[in-house]
């Protein structure tokens, strides 16, 4: 079992009559990904911020890195806050260095690690640019940089991949997957749910401040699957024994939805198309919502989350 890195037990936190988090518990462990999913407004902010100690729960208690937290533990945390914090009119280098250095860092090995990673963000060139001449999406590569530069055990970060496009996306979650296999726990807050389905280990959904959903990514979307399959082909599917009806193109989906009378086992269809000569198979697969499905109707969302 691998260790505890943040263990919550039943914190709440209102401001007068709201209650922003209500009696909420969750772990996060070291080596993982952990998404922290939630409409806006669900209080996530809000739990995040108990976890770095700028506000305090009225009640429950937040253990990191295996106890209270304090000044001497903020600093094994690196966090990526959604509202971003870099000073415009410095240089890249600087602002960099000078971070760096308020996370302990001595001014030479702050400066050495800042250009390592400049140069493995493909940003080495402008180190000396001003932060101000760079684009949202350079400035958020920067951001991210300063993030991991002390070689945190911890990272907290709010949407990672707002303003990157597809190739600076995939260097970023290559540092965060690098920084995950080197042990360190990660918890993304993120509505870009494809990110979640690609990289997370386990996952919290909140809700007016509840506990919606709580585990392994995996297994919340099986407990959302529906006792039907997803096919493409040729076939005369709705003959096929223990199909009850065909869906084309459910949810958007390419192909046809074959749902199962309930003593019907997906393995028993698929062995019926495979021995009727007037059927061809491209693709079967059980249906499993996305998680951008199960959002929407967990959190009751009537528009897709992007």
């Amino acid at each position: 079992m691998p260790a505890t890195t943040i263990h919550i037990d039943h914190i709440s936190k209102s401001y007068g009559s709201f209650r922003a988090v209500d009696d909420l518990s969750f772990d996060v462990y070291a080596g993982e990904i952990f998404a922290l999913l939630g409409p806006n407004g669900a209080g996530k902010s809000t739990t995040i911020r108990m976890i770095l100690d700028i506000i305090r729960p009225d009640r429950g208690t937040i253990q990191v890195f295996g106890g209270p937290i304090s000044d001497d533990k903020k600093n094994r945390i690196g966090y990526l806050p959604e509202e971003r914090g870099l000073y415009k009119s410095v240089s890249v280098i600087e602002v960099m260095t000078y971070l760096g250095k308020l996370k302990g860092l001595s001014g030479a090995d702050a400066k050495q690690r800042s250009m390592a990673l400049l140069q493995k963000l493909d940003l080495a060139e402008h180190a000396k640019k001003k932060v101000s001449e760079l684009s949202k999406g350079m400035q958020q590569k920067v951001q991210f940089a300063v993030t991991i530069l002390h070689s945190p055990d911890l990272i907290i970060i709010d949407e990672p991949f707002s303003g990157l496009d597809p190739v600076n996306r995939l260097i970023v979650k290559d540092l965060l997957e690098e920084f995950k296999a080197g042990g360190g726990a990660i918890v993304m807050s993120t509505h870009q749910m494809e990110q979640v389905e690609e990289m997370a280990d386990r996952l919290l959904m909140i809700n007016h401040g509840q506990q919606k959903l709580y585990g392994e990514v995996n297994e919340v979307k099986r407990q959302f699957a529906t006792h039907a399959i997803l096919v493409q082909g040729q076939g005369a599917w709705a003959l096929l024994p223990g199909v009850l009806r065909v869906e084309e193109n459910p949810r958007g989906h390419a192909g046809t939805m074959l749902y199962l009378a309930e003593d019907t086992s997906a393995d028993q269809v698929l062995v019926a198309m495979a021995s009727s000569p007037d059927t061809h198979i491209d693709k079967f697969e059980l249906a499993i919502p996305s998680l951008d499905e199960i959002f929407i109707q967990v959190a009751g969302e009537k528009e897709k989350i992007l």
